[in-house]
């Protein structure tokens, strides 16, 4: 992990900021105490970083719970029961963990896990625009259509002009130049400029400003505008600052109840995250889902002992992570230890940080996972991926991210049912003959994303320098997310030294440069070979 701090270390920089604010946010939005999110963000950084398989997925408390836990803790009647519940949420999903329920995840096609992160981006972009003009009402890190405080996501948009902030828009807007001209030319002039990064001269800019300005009456920015991390008194108020869960409220059948509600909805959230997150890998690198639950039910027991929101993993600061150079999970552990250290060390100095600032960071990170020209490839792919796309895309913008989901999963599985309702298992025969390691796969007549798990394992465990022939001949459909696997199979591949055969109804090819090409002569969602 050491071998790539230089990429680590500013990519972790990067992700504490978009994630302190994230974290605070969350916690007032979930009805908790505000530090509860930063014990959240700090657990997800170093303890589930450290346990998990995967390499650039980064942890902590999710919006999609807030809702979740703030009607918890009315219901069990204070913060201390609710942290009961959060620590047998741990334990089931470790549970989970062993009994590999995480298999679950790779049955999400890959159309509703592009929409999810479009989705996302364009909710991070809507949600930020306010904040960038300092309209502040709205916590950090809200993901619902109907937001706290009456209003909805585009009523806030349109009464910007009303509440706008002059200091907060001239300070977002230095921001978002500074962040956009270091990626798109300084970071291409020298190294020094990848090793430092944009966002983090932004951040230290929007100090600046808010020090030189604090006498102005018209460019100055109020506190309300800015970060607000507890400042304790003392060391003794430091530790006062931490929960500890009441174990006398675990035997409420309601404890129990809000305890599997958690664990359920945390663990779907995570395996969703880790997709999406395996998705924008530029390395493609395969997360083991089954060990990511037994490290994030590992992270919530910590987590509820010590006083912290349930955790998950979360694209937006994974997205960061990635976008920012992040390689190994280095950069995730380094940014739990810098919000550690930030909230004991300088949190003063993080309260002189205009949410404007942030906002320009999140804008960014928002654009580059809800890319338009998206919209146009997956058009182009076919209705049958494209339809489960926008359902999803429109689910997470007009309602909240668990109900895209869920939208856009049912009409992709309803489509998906319309063409495959044959027998669509592959068969795997291996032949060591003259000594050379020789495995044939040879797939059957409907290939479809509900093989995700068992083909993505199989070319996983491939041995070094062997020899895969693929069969095709008797294939009439094979499903998008089927030749995307073996794509990003292709990486791998040349790494382990393994050939590849292709054998098909269009020809033999020997080591093919590229799957989607090959079955791209007829631009269609899934390849119909028949």
């Amino acid at each position: 992990m050491f071998k790539s701090i230089k990429n680590d270390l500013p990519a972790s920089i990067v992700v504490f900021f978009v994630a302190l604010p994230l974290c605070l946010g969350i916690a007032l939005a979930s009805g908790a105490p505000l530090f509860s999110g930063v014990i959240a963000g700090i657990i997800g950084g170093v303890v589930v970083g450290a346990l998990s398989g995967s390499k650039l997925g980064v942890s902590g408390p999710a919006a999609g719970l807030a809702a979740i836990v703030l009607t918890a803790i009315v219901s069990l009647g204070s913060y201390e029961n609710f942290l009961v519940a959060v620590v047998l949420a741990g334990i089931i999903q470790i549970i989970f963990g062993v009994l590999k329920a995480g298999v679950i995840g790779y049955y999400f096609p890959s159309s509703v896990i592009k929409g999810m992160l479009t989705g996302i981006g364009i909710i991070i972009i809507l949600k930020q625009i306010p904040h960038f003009f300092g309209y502040d009402a709205e916590l950090e890190g809200a993901d619902s259509f109907i937001e706290s405080s009456g209003e909805n996501t585009f009523s806030a948009l349109l009464n910007i002009s009303d509440h706008l902030i002059l200091g907060s828009l001239i300070i977002g807007l230095l921001g978002l130049g500074i962040i956009l001209f270091w990626d798109k030319v300084l970071s291409k002039k020298a190294k020094i400029f990848q090793i430092i990064q944009g966002p983090f001269v932004a951040v230290v800019v929007g100090v600046v400003y808010f020090g030189l300005t604090q006498d102005s009456d018209t460019l100055n920015i109020a506190s309300s505008h800015l970060v607000s991390v507890p400042i304790p008194e003392d060391f003794d108020s430091f530790l006062g600052q931490f929960s500890f869960p009441n174990f006398a409220s675990i035997v409420n059948p309601d404890v129990w109840v809000v305890a599997f509600t958690i664990a359920l909805v945390a663990s779907l959230e995570t395996l969703l995250s880790v997709e999406a997150t395996d998705k924008l890998d530029p390395h493609k690198n395969v997360t083991p889902t089954n060990r990511e639950l037994l490290a994030q039910g590992t992270g919530n027991i910590v987590s509820g002992l010590v006083g912290g929101l349930p955790i998950t993993q979360v694209i937006v600061r994974s997205s960061a992570n990635i976008q920012s150079g992040g390689l190994s999970k280095m950069s995730t552990i380094i940014h739990g230890f810098l919000l550690l250290i930030s909230v004991v060390v300088i949190p003063k100095l993080l309260n002189m940080i205009p949410l404007s600032v942030l906002a320009a960071i999140l804008l960014v990170v928002g654009y580059k996972l809800a890319k338009p020209g998206l919209f146009v490839k997956m058009y182009k792919m076919g209705w049958k991926q494209f339809v489960p796309f926008v359902v999803t895309v429109l689910g997470i913008v007009f309602i909240d991210l668990l109900w895209g989901i869920g939208l856009g999963l049912a009409v992709g599985v309803v489509v998906i049912l319309l063409k495959s309702y044959q027998n669509s298992h592959f068969l795997h025969i291996e032949d060591k003959s003259n000594g050379k390691h020789k495995i044939k796969m040879t797939l059957a007549e409907e290939v479809t994303f509900f093989n995700k798990g068992a083909i993505l394992k199989e070319l996983d465990s491939l041995p070094l320098e062997s020899y895969l022939e693929i069969d095709l001949i008797k294939t009439r459909f094979l499903d998008n997310d089927i030749i995307e696997i073996l794509e990003d199979f292709l990486f791998k591949a040349k790494e382990r030294n393994i050939d590849i055969k292709l054998v098909s109804k269009r020809g033999i090819v020997e080591n093919p440069s590229s799957f989607i090409r090959f079955f791209n002569e007829r631009p269609k969602s899934s390849l119909s070979l028949s």
